[in-house]
């Protein structure tokens, strides 16, 4: 028997997971911005290290013009590749663990993280389980802190598990791992976007929004900073003002605000 009805809701979900799939490696050719190029505030080298974590269904390559101005700025940057698709948050923190510890070795250097959408929670979920001695600040961008209700529609289609796997399935709404992180021992500063390229997925999102992520939704527990920015979900990374609030926060706690034209004018101001 025809009905109209499933048909459209089976078309619109299709189109709204292609677009979930393929808009964030185009969109980030289109619409990335540059990473500032200004006078920074550098420190030795040796100086603290930074581990990156992408979000889900990404690279490293998402990452690498943070991690160009985080290693400009003196800090050691390991930008983590890891199988977003494959394990769950628990399997890929342990996954992690190895690298991390090779890679921030010194303990007397503080270890600081920073972690896109999904990539945030991987971290969180390494700290929450590892607690490193010398941990530091962590920075998540765009992370689904209290969920997705763009995971939640795709995930009643029952499609969503066949594309994201295991993790997929803890980024929706009703998933209890947000109650097993509980308030930060750490400072974690959050950054939002309120810049949308996905107008499907906006519309199932309450509320203001990056296109994947309800600004409400990045919100943690114990956070010590939150900033919104105009920036979209999947260029958030090589955002230049995301990439200089990141560099802030991580060596003073808090968010700078206004940081691409102050950063700007100072390297105008170079001799």
């Amino acid at each position: 028997m025809w009905r109209p009805v499933l048909f459209m809701k089976t078309v619109f979900s299709f189109i709204l997971l292609s677009l979930v799939v393929c808009a964030a490696p185009v969109a980030a050719k289109r619409a990335a911005m540059p990473v500032v190029t200004a006078a920074v505030e550098t420190q030795e080298k040796g100086g603290d290290y930074v581990v990156l974590m992408h979000g889900i269904g990404r690279s490293p390559a998402a990452m690498r013009k943070m991690e160009n101005d985080l290693r400009r700025r003196g800090y050691e940057v390991l930008n983590l590749g890891y199988d977003s698709r494959k394990y769950d948050l628990d399997t890929l923190a342990a996954r992690m663990r190895p690298d991390v510890e090779a890679f921030a070795a010194d303990k007397t250097r503080k270890l600081h993280f920073v972690g896109h959408s999904m990539g945030a929670l991987v971290v969180r979920t390494y700290v929450q389980k590892y607690k490193p001695e010398n941990i530091g600040r962590v920075v998540a961008l765009g992370s689904p802190n209290g969920g997705s209700e763009v995971a939640d529609f795709l995930n009643k289609i029952g499609i969503f598990e066949k594309v994201y796997g295991p993790a997929g399935q803890q980024l929706l709404t009703s998933y209890n791992v947000y109650k097993t992180f509980g308030k930060p021992f750490y400072e974690v500063g959050v950054i939002a976007g309120d810049r949308t390229i996905d107008p499907i997925s906006s519309f199932l999102i309450p509320g203001d929004d990056d296109g994947k992520v309800s600004i409400a939704s990045t919100h943690i527990a114990g956070e010590k900073d939150h900033i919104v920015l105009h920036a979209n979900h999947a260029t958030m990374p090589s955002n230049a003002a995301v990439v200089i609030e990141t560099a802030h926060f991580i060596k003073y706690g808090f968010f700078k605000r206004d940081g691409v034209k102050k950063e700007t004018r100072e390297a105008h101001a170079e001799p």
